[in-house]
């Protein structure tokens, strides 16, 4: 998990990853922030993808992206809402590949309508996760890091690069329609 930022060079000239500068210091932010917040991006990931090893491999993408473009962030400091976006993006890339491989299955290779596949019926552990899966993406979002993450509307805002009133109105559909699948109204 963690090997992604592995460097036994020890900062020696000629071994990998010298010559860049600050190098060093990103490596060392990076680490500090996958240690402090990798259970949370996983479970993050875990709930929008429903899949353990595929959320791991999300989440890994993210850091792995976050080291490599460190130099270009422009405020460091937004480097933990940086992560969770990219965690994000990478959940939607998840199912939009998964669509696509859906869309181009063979006739006869598809599982039958009203049968869920494997994975979907170890994901579908409870009527929460399930109704939550049939909200919108956007909604599913602001929810999970909501009540989930138990995230405020500013970082939510940040996270999802949307307006803290968007995030409100969202918040406030979300539930409303979650209520109307759980049948609480």
């Amino acid at each position: 998990m963690a090997g992604f930022m592995a460097d036994d060079s020890g900062g020696q000239p000629g071994a990998a990853g010298a010559g860049t500068a600050g190098c060093g210091d990103a490596a060392r932010a990076v680490t500090d922030l996958f240690r402090d917040h990798h259970l949370e991006l996983v479970r993050l990931a875990m709930v929008m993808v429903g899949d353990l090893a595929t959320a791991e491999d999300v989440v890994q993408d993210a850091f792995e992206r976050l080291h490599r473009g460190w130099r270009g962030l422009r405020q460091p400091s937004s480097s933990l809402a940086y992560v969770r976006s990219s965690v994000l993006n990478g959940c939607r890339s998840v199912h939009r590949r998964a669509a696509v491989a859906r869309k181009h299955a063979p006739a006869l290779a598809r599982p039958e309508a009203s049968a869920p596949d494997a994975a979907s019926v170890t994901d579908d552990r409870g009527e929460m996760v399930a109704a939550l899966r049939l909200l919108p993406r956007r909604q599913r979002e602001v929810l999970v890091l909501r009540y989930y993450l138990d995230l405020d509307v500013a970082e939510i805002a940040d996270t999802l690069r949307i307006s803290p009133s968007a995030v409100r109105a969202t918040n406030t559909r979300g539930l409303a329609a979650l209520a109307k699948e759980l049948g609480e109204d």
